[in-house]
C-alpha cells in the first residue's frame, strides 16, 4: 500500500481514480488546485503524485518543479492535450510519466504500480557531511546519530544546500528554488532560516559550514 496524492480540479476524474486506486489498497489524498497540492505534499509525504497540468492557482508544471526541489517521489502528469511540447515541458520539469486525457483508469492504475515498483527498487538516497546525515526518503536529519528537530522548510533548505555544496547561491535563487516562484516574502526569510541551521549545527563547523557571501547569498563549504 502506498500514499498517493491526486491533484485534479475535475471531480469526476478524482472519483474515478478514487475507485480504481483504493481498490489496490492505497491511501489517497486529494487536492483541487496547485497551492493545496503543495500543502498536502508537505503534510502527507506521499509515495506518488498524480498531477493535472491545468490547475487553478499554481499550474501543474510549477507544482512538479517545486516538488523536485525537495523530493524524487514519482510524478505522473495528466493533460488534455496530446502535444509533444507539453510532454517535453512536463518531463523537463521532473515528471516521470505522462498520461493523455481521456485515459483508461486501468492503464493509469498499471502505470502507478510500475512507478511504485521502480521506486522500491531504487537505492535509498542519503546525504551526509561530517556527522550530519539526511535521509531523503524519510525527510529526517540526524547529528551524531540523534534526530535533529527541524521544521519542514529548514529540512528542505538543508537538503538544497547539501545538494548544491560548494556553489555560490544568491538569496533570490534560494528563495525561488526552496520556497517557490509564488512565494510572497523577502530574502530576509532565507537569512532567518540559515541562522537557525547554523545554531543547530554549530558543532559541525569543522566539517561543513554555511558561509555568507557578502551582498550575494550563501555557499555551503565543506572539508573535502
Amino acid at each position: 500500500m502506498a500514499k498517493i496524492l491526486i491533484v485534479d480540479d475535475d471531480k469526476n476524474i478524482r472519483e474515478v481514480l478514487r475507485l480504481y486506486l483504493s481498490h489496490d489498497g492505497h491511501e489517497l489524498f486529494f487536492a483541487e488546485d496547485g497551492s493545496r497540492a503543495l500543502d498536502l505534499f508537505e503534510e502527507a509525504r506521499p509515495d506518488l503524485v498524480i498531477l493535472d497540468v491545468m490547475l487553478p492557482v499554481i499550474s501543474g508544471y510549477e507544482v512538479v518543479k517545486l516538488i523536485r526541489t525537495k523530493s524524487d517521489v514519482p510524478v505522473i502528469m495528466l493533460t488534455a492535450r496530446d502535444e509533444v511540447e507539453d510532454r517535453i515541458e512536463g518531463l523537463d520539469r521532473g515528471a516521470d510519466d505522462y498520461v493523455i486525457k481521456p485515459f483508461d483508469p486501468k492503464e493509469l492504475a498499471a502505470r502507478v504500480r510500475a512507478q511504485l515498483r521502480r521506486k522500491s527498487e531504487k537505492s535509498h538516497e542519503i546525504l551526509s557531511l561530517g556527522n550530519t546525515v539526511i535521509d531523503i526518503d524519510r525527510m529526517t536529519v540526524t547529528l551524531n546519530g540523534n534526530v535533529v528537530n527541524l521544521k519542514p522548510k529548514e529540512t528542505q533548505l538543508l537538503i538544497y544546500l547539501f545538494r548544491n555544496k560548494g556553489l555560490a547561491l544568491s538569496r533570490e535563487k534560494i528563495l525561488e528554488d526552496v520556497w517557490g516562484y509564488d512565494y510572497v516574502g523577502e530574502t530576509r526569510t532565507v537569512d532567518v532560516h540559515v541562522n537557525r541551521l547554523r545554531e543547530k549545527f554549530r558543532d559541525e563547523e569543522k566539517y561543513w559550514r554555511i558561509k555568507t557571501l557578502w551582498s550575494t547569498g550563501y555557499r555551503l563549504e565543506y572539508e573535502r
